[in-house]
């Protein structure tokens, strides 16, 4: 048990969440390091997992470590390569779905492309980079995910227009119809702005109305500034200032890369795009695992 956790301990699990751990998962006491725990973690690290990254994942989930390396592990992250995830992408996919290494992942993904082909018109191509940025999409159930299409169809939105923005923003697929309507509705009515601009910025629809879209405009229009979606809700507050009082310039980036972990909720529809005085492991696991 001591090895156990001294090994755990050693990759960067705070002693403080052992006991949490142990309590979760109980048989991670008997479980060998050689033979078990460190085989695991050494693969997970050669896909491009940062220990740190693994410590957090296994803090709060222990359940991790029962998957075994050979039988379920590696399988699963050989059918995400065959399915068309990029090698370079495996360990962000990893890191938002922990659990994915452990699902019986072919059935679910094979299920979940030939329903984004047929219902949402998105090829295996572009099936393969939305599970790169949202993977909790292959446990997501297809009536769930359809419900927020059917809204974008209902307001003239081209097919391919929609397939093209769940490539964009596949988070898309699990916001909440109220709220989408209440920022669409906002959109035409007080913005005035083409439907196009939305197929362009779907991530529009993942920023807090009342929080984010509303004052931000409110100040446009005080000033009279005419921009784009993405140049005023793609910032913090402090650039969104910087920008308003012409401190700052920059080129207009393509919009913030998504990725949610853990449960499918969007906390509060909020996205905080700019992080500051955090390591790049830090920022990398923020952004990518809610645990």
């Amino acid at each position: 048990m001591s090895t156990s956790v001294a090994y755990l301990v050693s990759i960067g699990v705070h002693p403080r969440d052992i006991g949490p751990m142990v309590t979760q998962y109980p048989y991670v006491l008997g479980m060998r390091v050689g033979t078990m725990i460190k085989p695991l973690v050494d693969y997970l690290v050669s896909l491009g997992l940062p220990k740190k990254i693994l410590a957090r994942m296994f803090e709060k989930r222990a359940y991790l470590l029962g998957y075994d390396l050979e039988d379920t592990v590696k399988p699963n992250v050989e059918c995400l390569i065959s399915f068309g995830i990029r090698q370079e992408a495996l360990a962000s996919v990893i890191a938002q779905y922990p659990q994915i290494l452990g699902l019986p992942l072919k059935a679910k993904l094979s299920s979940q492309q030939y329903f984004f082909n047929l219902k949402l018109k998105v090829d295996p191509d572009g099936f393969a980079r939305v599970i790169e940025k949202m993977p909790q999409i292959v446990s997501l159930n297809q009536h769930v995910i359809m419900k927020p299409m059917e809204f974008l169809l209902g307001r003239a939105v081209p097919a391919e227009d929609v397939a093209k923005m769940i490539v964009k923003c596949p988070q898309l697929v699990a916001l909440q119809v109220g709220l989408m309507k209440n920022s669409y509705y906002f959109f035409k009515s007080e913005m005035g702005r083409p439907v196009k601009e939305l197929v362009e910025f779907p991530e529009y629809f993942t920023y807090s109305l009342e929080s984010r879209i509303k004052p931000r405009f409110q100040r446009l229009q005080s000033k009279g500034i005419s921009c784009s979606l993405a140049w005023f809700l793609n910032c913090s507050d402090q650039r969104f200032e910087e920008r308003l009082h012409g401190h700052y310039i920059e080129a207009e980036s393509a919009g913030p890369s998504f990725f949610m972990g853990g449960k499918l909720e969007l906390p509060g529809n909020e996205i905080v795009s700019e992080e500051e005085d955090e390591s790049d492991d830090e920022i990398l696991y923020r952004r990518t695992v809610s645990l």
